[in-house]
C-alpha cells in the first residue's frame, strides 16, 4: 500500500482539493467502516525530551524530539525556514517557543536537526545504536490527529507499534523501522516524532499509510551523521 509523508499540510491538502499527492506520496483514504481510530494509544503525561514544529506563520506541522541543549531531531520534510519549536510540556498549548538558528538535514534519509538559538536543558532523548528487532514492540509518540479526518492532539499520545522490517525505506529513500498498528498508528501531525525501544529512540516518523502501517526512517542507520552535527 502506497504511503505518504505525514505532515498536518499533507493531509490538509489532500481533504481540501480531494486529489490524490505524487506517487511517491499518494496514499488511499481508508474505509470509514473498517479504520479504527487513527491514533489510538493513549495521552501521557510526562515526556521531557517531546518537542513540536511550527511554521513561520505559527501554525504546527510535525512532532520532534530534543535530544541536546541546542538540538532538536525531526523528519527532513518537516523543516523550512521560519519555523519555531515548542518544548517544555507535554501539552503543545502550554509548551514554551524556542528560536531557531538553522538546520541541516541528513544526506541519507528524511532525518533533520533542527538548531535552537538558545539552550534548553532537559531529559534529552537518548538514541539507540542498532536497530529494534523484528517482531518487538516499540513505542510511537507524537502530537498528530487522532482520527482520519479529526483534529491534532493538544497532548502528546504514545501507542504500541510491532517492527516488520528494518531494511525497508523512508520518504527519502533512507533505511526505515518498519512496523504495525498495535494499539495505535501515526498519522498526520506525526511526522518528526520518535519511535522508541527499550528506552532509546530507534527512528523518526516519515510516512504511512493512514490504517495501520508506517515507516520510519532509523536513528542507527543515520547515527555518525547525528554525532558528526549535534555531538550526541
Amino acid at each position: 500500500m502506497p504511503s505518504r509523508t505525514i505532515t498536518v499540510a499533507g493531509a490538509i491538502l489532500a481533504l481540501l482539493f480531494g486529489m490524490a499527492l505524487p506517487a511517491t506520496a499518494a496514499e488511499p483514504r481508508p474505509s470509514t467502516k473498517a479504520a479504527p481510530p487513527i491514533i489510538g494509544g493513549g495521552t501521557v503525561t510526562n515526556a521531557p525530551w517531546a518537542a513540536s514544529i511550527y511554521r513561520s506563520n505559527g501554525s504546527f506541522t510535525c512532532s520532534g524530539t530534543i535530544i541536546a541543549p541546542t538540538w532538536v531531531l525531526t523528519a527532513r520534510h518537516c523543516v523550512s525556514s521560519g519555523i519555531t519549536v515548542r518544548v517544555g510540556s507535554v501539552h503543545r498549548s502550554r509548551a514554551t517557543t524556542m528560536a531557531t538558528s538553522g538546520y541541516q538535514v541528513s544526506p541519507q534519509g528524511d532525518l533533520a536537526l533542527v538548531r535552537l538559538s538558545s539552550a534548553y536543558n532537559t531529559t534529552f532523548s537518548q538514541l539507540a545504536s542498532t536497530n529494534p528487532p523484528v517482531g518487538s514492540t516499540n513505542q510511537i509518540c507524537g502530537w498528530g490527529r487522532t482520527s482520519y479526518n479529526g483534529p491534532t492532539s493538544d497532548q502528546l499520545k504514545c501507542a504500541d507499534v510491532r517492527v516488520t522490517s528494518t531494511t525497508c525505506r523512508d520518504y527519502y529513500g533512507g533505511q526505515a523501522v518498519c512496523s504495525s498498528r498495535i494499539t495505535g498508528n501515526a498519522w498526520s501531525g506525526d511526522s518528526g516524532g520518535p519511535q522508541r525501544y527499550s528506552g532509546q529512540q530507534v527512528g523518526v516518523a516519515s510516512t504511512a499509510d493512514g490504517r495501520s502501517t508506517q515507516q520510519y526512517g532509523s536513528v542507527p542507520y543515520n547515527r555518525s551523521w547525528i554525532r558528526s552535527v549535534a555531538g550526541v
